[in-house]
This record gives C-alpha cells, sequence and structure tokens, in this order.
C-alpha cells in the first residue's frame, strides 16, 4: 500500500512541470485575456462595452465572418484532397510510403512567414513562375494575384493538406484487406465497399481532422499577414493590431476579439466531439 503511494507521489512529481507549463502558457493567459476583456478602454472601469462595440461594428463583424468562411473552406478542400492523397499512399511499397510521409511531416511545419515569401518569389508579381510564364507568353498567372482572397486561400490550403494526410493516414490501416475480400465476395462493387464500410470507417477521423483544421486556420496569423498585411480583414489580424499596433493600443479591445476566437475554437472540438459520440458507438 505504502509503495503504491509512493509510485503516486512519484508519477505527480514527473507531472508537476506539465502542470505549472499548462497553468504558466495556456490557463494563465486564458485568464488573463478574459479578465481584460471586460475592462473599458483605461483598464479600470468594468464593462461589457468592448463585446457591444464588436457586435455592433460591421468592420469586426465583417473580419469574423472572412475568417470563419476561410477556415471553412479551406478546411473542407484540405480534408477532402488529404483523404484521396492518404488512399493514394497506401497504394504504394511500404519503403515509398514512409519517405512520402516524412515529407509530409516535414511540409506540415512549413508556414508562417516563410512560407509566405516562398509564395511571394514564386508567384507574387514579380515571382519566378509569373515572370518565366509571361515571358513564354502563356498567361496562367494573368488574372492570378497572390495578393488577394484566391492567394490567401491558396495558401492555407497548401499549409493544411499535409497535416490532414499525416492525420488521415492512420485510419487507413485500419481497413483490413480481409475485409474487401469478404465484400467481393458477397457480390459489392468497390464504390459499395467504400459507402458501407471504408467511409465508415475513416469518417471519425475525417471529421476529426476537419475540426483541427478549422481551429488551425482560425488562428493562423503569421501567413495572413505576410501575405496581405492589413488589407484583408481577418479576425487574428485584427486582434494583433489591436495588442501590437503603432497607431492605436486597445488591449482590452483585442482581448474582447481574442476570446470570441477562443470560442470559436472550442465550439468547434464541441462539434467534433459530438459527431464523434454519433459516428463512434464505443464513445457513447
Amino acid at each position: 500500500m505504502r509503495k503504491i503511494k509512493k509510485q503516486k507521489i512519484y508519477l505527480l512529481a514527473l507531472l508537476l512541470p506539465f502542470i505549472l507549463f499548462v497553468i504558466g502558457f495556456e490557463i494563465g493567459p486564458l485568464l488573463a485575456m478574459i479578465k481584460n476583456s471586460f475592462y473599458a478602454d483605461d483598464g479600470i472601469q468594468v464593462t461589457i462595452d468592448q463585446y457591444i462595440t464588436i457586435f455592433q461594428s460591421d468592420f469586426y463583424l465583417q473580419a469574423i465572418q472572412n475568417s470563419l468562411v476561410i477556415s471553412l473552406f479551406s478546411a473542407v478542400v484540405s480534408v477532402i484532397i488529404a483523404v484521396i492523397a492518404a488512399y493514394s499512399i497506401t497504394k504504394f511499397s511500404q519503403k515509398i510510403q514512409n519517405r512520402l510521409l516524412m515529407i509530409a511531416n516535414m511540409t506540415s511545419n512549413f508556414e508562417g512567414i516563410p512560407l509566405s515569401f516562398s509564395y511571394i518569389i514564386l508567384l507574387g508579381n514579380n515571382g519566378l513562375f509569373t515572370l518565366l510564364f509571361a515571358k513564354l507568353g502563356w498567361e496562367v498567372f494573368a488574372d492570378f494575384n497572390l495578393y488577394s482572397w484566391t492567394g490567401l486561400i491558396l495558401v492555407y490550403i497548401y499549409f493544411q493538406i499535409p497535416l490532414a494526410v499525416m492525420l488521415i493516414y492512420p485510419s487507413y490501416q485500419g481497413i483490413k484487406k480481409q475485409w474487401k475480400e469478404a465484400s467481393s465476395l458477397l457480390g459489392g462493387s468497390s464504390f459499395s465497399f467504400w459507402r458501407r464500410i471504408g467511409i465508415p470507417v475513416l469518417l471519425p477521423s475525417i471529421v476529426g481532422t476537419f475540426s483541427i483544421l478549422f481551429a488551425n486556420a482560425m488562428g493562423a496569423y503569421a501567413t495572413a499577414y505576410a501575405l496581405v498585411g492589413s488589407n484583408y480583414n481577418l479576425l487574428s489580424l485584427q486582434i494583433a493590431s489591436l495588442v501590437a499596433s503603432d497607431v492605436a493600443l486597445k488591449p482590452q479591445l483585442g482581448s474582447a476579439l481574442g476570446v470570441l476566437l477562443a470560442t470559436t475554437m472550442i465550439g468547434a472540438m464541441w462539434f467534433n466531439e459530438r459527431m464523434m459520440r454519433r459516428i463512434r458507438r464505443d464513445l457513447r
């Protein structure tokens, strides 16, 4: 009994650095942000004026709408591409699969300012491919503007796909070869197998991946800032401008926007859990 108690104390001691890390870098800043959002601009008077300002301002509502639209669109497109890409990877030999996954793992971490600069060098107004195709007389990028909604969507999808592939690929390992053989012996076609067996097995992973990609896109800041600056109205950009701007600092209003952003992400996670409970019988 005493030995078990010592083991528990030892395990708790090992967890102590992690607990301090979570409190110091996650829970603490979150509570400070929530508290700050209920102060007026003077930082003294307690009020809900910051939230009233947000919901009465077309500018901030547009920022929330733009962030939701770009996050939903990039997450949906990335999941669709990743489902196909992950399935294609499973068709290669194990050695090539490992190499492709290694590439996906590396590219999933390639985002932010380096990714934006790479796109600017390749597809910007004076980018490599833009000038090359113009010199060759090809009008492939004649109407393409990297610093627009289309360019922003393209970059978002790029950094979302490798992450989605990494998350969905393991689910394909759960689909047994015997299941396909049994379906074929019972007269089922390939389409009926995927419709009745394959897709339902993959669905929890797809839904979970979608919620992660949505939250990832909602919180993306450096990529959008480096690419469009303040020319496009996104929630993450507005929060940064209110907290670290050289013109007009309003950290209380920025905290209120941050709370709404965090609420949106929590809503996405709640939706993911609800969908998981509907899909997975073992969670009911």
